[in-house]
C-alpha cells in the first residue's frame, strides 16, 4: 500500500478510485461508501441534538446542557443515547407485531436512503441518478407508510388518530413541495442533483426566491418541525402515533426526524444554494493536487449548517399552529401560489428567455418572482380588509347608538 497515494486520495476525496487502482472489488468499494455515509449520518445526529439544545437555550436566555462532559455539556446527547439503548423495550398487549416493529426501522432506513443522491463535493456522490429528485420524493413518501404502520400496529385509538393526522399533514404538503421543485428542474433542464448544482452559475435562491420559500415552508411541514410539529402534539393526542413505543424504538422516530431535517437542509442547498459551488473554489488545483474537492465539501457542510440553523431559529421562535390552520394554509394558499409561480416561470422561460444570457434571464425571473409574491400579498391583504369590514363594520352611527 502506497501511503502517499492513500493520503492524496483522501485529500481529493477519491478513496474509491484509490481502492479500485489497487484491485479492490467494486462491490467492496460500494459497501465501504454506504457504511461510511450511513455511519456519519447516524453519529452526526448526536451532535445535532446538542447543537439544537444549546442554540435554542441561548435564544431563550437559558444555559442549556452544561453538566455531562464539561461546562458545555458535550456528552449530554451521548448520555441520552446510552440511556435509550439501555431502557427496556415494552411491547403492549394486543399490538400487531409485524407493522409495530417494522415501522421504526423502516423510517430510519428511508431517511438514510435519501442521502444516496446528494452530491457532497465534485465527484463525491452515492449514485448520480438522472431522476434523483423523483427518487428523493419517492423515498421520503415512505414516511407516510411508516406512520400508518406505527399507528395501526400499536392497537391504540390515540396512536391511530395521530397517524391519520400525520399522514394528512405530510400528504398535503408534498403537493406544494413537488410543484415548487419543478421550477428549478425546469431551469436546469434535468432532475439530476449533479446537473442542478452545475446549472447554478447564479444560485436559484436568487433567481426564483419564491420557489425557495415555498419549498422551505413545505420542508418544515414534511419534517414535522415548528410551527408544524403537530405530529407530536402531546397536549392534544398524547404524543401521536408513537405513544406506544419505548426505549430505542421510540428514539428511532426522533433519529429519523433529525436525519430528515438535516437532509432537507442539504437538499435545499443542492437545489437552491448551488451545492458545493462557491466562486470556483471547488475546481482549485495546487501542485497537481485537486484540493478543490475538499474545499467544495467544506463549503457544502457550511451551507447545510447555515440552513439547519434557520430550522433551529424557527423552532425557538414560533408557536405551534392548529391543524385547521395548517391545512388551510396549504390548500388555500401554498398550492395555488406554487401553481401560479410554476406557470409564470414556464411561460417566461419558454416565450421570452429561451435564448437570453444568464444574468439578464436571472434578473427577469427574480423580478417575476417578486411581482408574483407582491400581488399575492396584496390580494390577501385586501381580502382580509374586506372580510373584517363585512363581519364587524364599525361606523360612527353604530358607536353613537351604543
Amino acid at each position: 500500500m502506497d501511503i502517499m497515494e492513500l493520503l492524496k486520495s483522501l485529500l481529493e476525496l477519491d478513496l474509491g478510485g484509490y481502492l479500485q487502482s489497487v484491485g479492490t472489488a467494486v462491490w467492496v468499494i460500494n459497501l465501504i461508501g454506504v457504511l461510511n455515509l450511513a455511519t456519519a449520518c447516524m453519529i452526526i445526529v448526536i451532535f445535532l441534538i446538542w447543537l439544537e439544545r444549546k442554540v435554542i437555550a441561548r435564544m431563550q436566555d437559558r444555559i442549556g446542557p452544561n453538566r455531562v462532559g464539561g461546562k458545555y455539556g458535550l456528552l449530554q446527547s451521548v448520555a441520552d443515547a446510552t440511556k435509550l439503548l439501555s431502557k427496556e423495550l415494552i411491547t403492549p398487549a394486543g399490538v400487531d407485531r409485524i407493522p409495530y416493529n417494522v415501522a421504526p426501522v423502516l423510517i430510519v432506513v428511508a431517511s438514510l436512503l435519501t442521502w444516496a443522491v446528494i452530491p457532497l463535493a465534485p465527484g463525491v456522490i452515492g449514485v448520480d441518478l438522472n431522476i434523483a429528485v423523483f427518487f428523493v420524493l419517492a423515498i421520503s413518501s415512505v414516511s407516510v407508510v411508516t406512520f400508518l404502520l406505527a399507528g395501526w400496529g400499536s392497537n391504540n385509538k390515540y396512536a391511530l388518530l395521530g397517524a391519520f393526522r400525520a399522514v394528512a399533514q405530510m400528504v398535503s404538503y408534498e403537493v406544494p413541495m413537488i410543484v415548487s421543485l419543478l421550477v428549478p428542474i425546469l431551469l436546469a433542464r434535468s432532475m439530476s442533483t449533479v446537473d442542478i448544482v452545475e446549472a447554478q452559475g447564479i444560485p436559484f435562491i436568487v433567481v426564483v426566491p419564491l420557489s425557495a420559500l415555498i419549498f422551505f415552508i413545505s420542508a418544515l411541514a414534511e419534517t414535522g418541525r415548528t410551527p408544524f410539529d403537530l405530529l407530536e402534539a402531546d397536549s392534544e393526542i398524547v404524543a401521536g402515533f408513537h405513544i406506544e413505543y419505548s426505549g430505542m424504538k421510540f428514539a428511532m422516530f426522533f433519529l429519523a426526524e433529525f436525519l430528515g431535517t438535516l437532509f432537507m437542509s442539504a437538499f435545499f442547498v443542492v437545489i437552491y444554494l448551488s451545492g458545493y459551488r462557491f466562486f470556483g473554489v471547488e475546481e482549485l488545483m495546487i501542485g497537481g493536487l485537486h484540493i478543490g474537492a475538499l474545499l467544495g465539501f467544506i463549503v457544502f457542510v457550511v451551507k447545510v449548517f447555515l440552513v439547519y440553523f434557520v430550522f433551529i431559529w424557527i423552532r425557538a421562535t414560533l408557536p405551534r399552529v392548529r391543524i385547521d390552520q395548517l391545512l388551510n394554509f396549504n390548500w388555500k394558499f401554498l398550492v395555488p401560489l406554487s401553481l401560479v409561480l410554476l406557470l409564470t416561470v414556464a411561460v417566461m422561460d419558454k416565450l421570452f428567455l429561451a435564448d437570453a444570457a444568464q444574468i439578464p434571464k436571472a434578473a427577469v425571473l427574480m423580478v417575476t418572482n417578486i411581482v408574483v409574491g407582491w400581488v399575492t400579498v396584496e390580494l390577501l391583504r385586501r381580502r382580509d380588509n374586506d372580510g373584517q369590514t363585512a363581519v364587524s363594520p364599525i361606523t360612527e352611527e353604530a358607536v353613537t347608538a351604543h
